[in-house]
């Protein structure tokens, strides 16, 4: 059996979504229009399918227009649903740009342990790789001997240079070390991993503090980056992290991982909507190709339940 091809696991990543909004909306087309009780109840559909309210409010709203008033089936409203998803991810889907000077590009990778943090540090790194770029790790994560472990490991299968020492180390010291070898390596990026504690607030922002004093004695631009791992499985609870995290750490990007099928895939839309903060890339599944960059309107049409355009059947 061959390997999936990334829109089929894209489309299958946002399966229980798409799901729950036919189940959501099943029903809900027995009269000729759509009167003020039927756009209520597609606007409760859409908010119990993670999309957020702002979300469904505004999809509510471009229903409720006049060119509408003769009504909709499901499928219709499934297309208005994928083209207003299309117009808000089209803001922030960005692809991450490497134009750092003077090189390293230095990003660091926040999240709270458990999201994936450190294997998408790992996708990241392949992603770059094959766009050309010579990439370096830090395990910053120092709290944790399994998180340098892990990230040994990675970097071992990526044949990528890394920055490690012993669970209980200082991170801002092996980070310093980190941006002093990728600059007289000509490296062009270093991704540091970081602890994950949101539940330490004041720690969280100290470490970080310190990690950027550090940096900003080797390279005033940096970081460069400041990208959040969001687990989609928490659903609704990961736009919390994305206001703790926005005022600790100056989030610049965020990065949504494991979307794989059991995920709650609106928190997408409903992240992108509330904090229009740019999204650089999503993970489908657990290969270490499987993090890319995304297209607005492929992924839309998987959310609502859409056939793809002709140009997104088949791609590698």
């Amino acid at each position: 059996m061959s390997e999936p091809s990334w829109h089929e696991k894209l489309v299958g990543g946002f399966r229980r979504t798409s799901d729950r909004l036919g189940d959501n909306l099943s029903g809900l087309f027995t009269k000729a229009t759509l009167d003020r009780q039927t756009l209520d109840d597609i606007e409760e559909a859409l908010i119990a399918s993670d999309l957020g309210p702002a979300t469904a409010a505004r999809i509510r709203e471009t229903l409720g227009d006049a060119r509408y008033e003769r009504g909709l089936d499901e499928a219709g409203v499934r297309q208005v649903v994928a083209d207003e998803i299309a117009t808000i991810l089209a803001r922030v889907a960005k692809p991450l740009e490497i134009e750092a000077f003077p090189r390293p590009q230095v990003i660091l990778v926040i999240g709270v342990n458990g999201s994936g943090k450190t294997t998408t540090i790992a996708k990241l790194a392949h992603l770059l790789q094959e766009q050309d770029y010579e990439v370096m790790l830090v395990a910053g994560d120092t709290f944790r001997a399994a998180a340098i472990g892990q990230l040994k490991v990675w970097a071992e299968r990526l044949n990528v240079p890394i920055i490690a020492g012993k669970e209980g180390g200082d991170a801002a010291s092996l980070v310093f070390e980190g941006v002093k070898q990728g600059t007289a390596r000509g490296t062009d990026v270093l991704i540091v991993d970081t602890a994950g504690r949101l539940q330490n607030k004041a720690g969280l922002m100290d470490e970080l503090s310190k990690i950027r004093r550090v940096l900003g004695r080797l390279n005033p631009a940096a970081p460069h980056d400041v990208l959040l791992v969001l687990d989609a499985t928490t659903g609704q609870n990961a736009l919390s992290q994305i206001e703790v995290f926005s005022a600790s750490a100056g989030v610049t990007g965020l990065v949504m991982t494991k979307l794989d099928g059991s995920a709650k895939g609106g928190v997408l839309v409903a992240a992108a909507e509330k904090y229009g903060m740019p999204i650089h890339a999503i993970g489908v599944g657990e290969t270490i190709g499987d993090l890319r960059p995304f297209d607005p309107n492929e992924v839309a049409r998987a959310i609502a339940g859409v056939e793809p355009l002709a140009s997104s059947r088949n791609p590698a």
